[in-house]
C-alpha cells in the first residue's frame, strides 16, 4: 500500500465522520468521530473528546528597576481536586472572548491587578494541553510602573473571583517554582522566558 505524500495537507488526511456535543454549559466537550491517513497508507477510525473554552492570553508583569514581577494568587477547583492544597501563584491571564489579544490582557490586567497598561509586546503563542484542550494562549510581557495602579484589582466578584496581587522579587518568584510552590505552567514559561532573555538582567547571580 503507497504511503501519504509528505507534501499532503494535515487536513487532507482527516476525514470527520461525526461530532457529538457531550456538554454545553462553561465551555463545550465533543465527541469527534474520525477517520486519520496513517503513514503505512491505510486509513484508521479514531475518537476523540475536545474541550473547547475558546483561546486566551497571559502576561508577566515585571520592573526592571525593582527587580519585581506581578504575580496572583487565586482558589483553582480543577487544581485542588487533583491534590493541590494551596491557591494556585499565577501570571495575570483570560480568555479573549473575540477581542483582540493585547486589548484582553490589558483589560484582564486591570481587573485582576489593578495596574493599567497602555501596550503589551507579545512574545509567542502556544497550545495549553492539545490532546484534548482547543486553547491556544498567547503570551505577552509588559514592564509595570508602580504608579500606574489605579485600584487594588481582585478580579470580578461576580464570576467567583477572589484574586490577591503579590508584588515579589524576580529571583524569588523563580525560587518558587524550584521548591514547587508555583505549579502553574503559563506562570513556570513567563518566569524562564524573562530569565532567559534577560528582561531583568541583575536579577539572577552567576554565581
Amino acid at each position: 500500500m503507497n504511503t501519504p505524500d509528505p507534501t499532503l495537507p494535515l487536513a487532507e488526511r482527516i476525514r470527520l465522520k461525526e461530532v457529538k456535543t457531550l456538554s454545553e454549559d462553561w465551555s463545550v466537550l465533543r465527541k469527534n468521530t474520525l477517520e486519520f491517513l496513517r503513514q503505512d497508507g491505510t486509513w484508521q477510525t479514531q475518537t476523540r473528546e475536545t474541550y473547547d473554552r475558546g483561546n486566551g492570553a497571559t502576561i508577566l508583569l515585571y520592573n526592571r528597576k525593582q527587580q519585581t514581577v506581578i504575580l496572583t494568587r487565586q482558589f483553582r477547583y480543577p487544581a485542588f481536586v487533583n491534590g493541590c492544597p494551596d491557591l494556585l501563584v499565577e501570571t495575570p491571564a483570560g480568555l479573549l472572548d473575540e477581542a483582540d489579544p493585547e486589548a484582553c490582557i490589558c483589560r484582564e490586567v486591570k481587573e485582576e491587578t489593578g495596574y493599567h497598561l497602555e501596550k503589551a509586546q507579545k512574545i509567542f503563542e502556544a497550545f495549553s494541553s492539545p490532546g484534548s484542550v482547543t486553547e491556544k494562549l498567547h503570551y505577552f510581557v509588559a514592564e509595570y510602573d508602580p504608579a500606574s495602579r489605579e485600584s487594588s484589582g481582585g478580579g470580578l466578584k461576580e464570576e467567583g473571583e477572589e484574586i490577591e496581587v503579590l508584588e515579589l522579587p524576580f529571583s524569588e518568584a523563580l525560587h518558587m517554582i524550584e521548591m514547587g510552590k508555583i505549579v502553574d505552567a503559563k506562570t513556570i514559561l513567563l518566569l524562564q522566558y524573562a530569565k532567559a532573555q534577560g528582561l531583568l538582567a541583575g536579577a539572577v547571580s552567576d554565581g
